[in-house]
């Protein structure tokens, strides 16, 4: 069950990034694919199954965010990387805004890899 789990979890990882990097270069692009219908709702769906597999996945390894440094980076990084995220795509006032909302949310994101990778707060700051 574990395995299967952390392979879904995994998926979702890449499926949501995929997303959001072919997301944001569209909106660099001004694409009206970002009007289509499968990318306004793909990018919930995903995301979903992602959060319910890291719920799951704690659960079952009793490892828990304020409980466990590494994982708290994890949960902070998310919500950051979920801020910038929406400036990026939706909030932010113009392109530059959008633009380096985007990049810094990329940056973000190898962050809590980073941090899954090592099991370490610093993640590749700590390198």
């Amino acid at each position: 069950m574990y395995l299967a789990l952390k392979h879904l979890h995994l998926t979702t990882v890449a499926l949501s990034f995929a997303l959001f990097v072919l997301r944001g270069l569209w909106m660099l692009a001004d694409s009206p694919q970002l009007r289509r219908r499968w990318v306004r709702i793909a990018p919930h769906v995903i995301d979903t199954a992602l959060l319910a597999s890291a719920l799951w996945l704690t659960a079952i390894l009793h490892q828990y965010p304020f409980a466990h440094g590494w994982l708290t980076a994890k949960v902070l990084g998310l919500v950051v990387y979920i801020i910038l995220g929406s400036i990026a795509l939706k909030r932010g006032s113009s392109k530059p805004v959008r633009a380096a909302a985007w990049v810094a949310a990329l940056a973000v994101f190898g962050y809590i890899v980073s941090v899954a990778l090592t099991r370490s707060p610093a993640g590749f700051l700590g390198w």
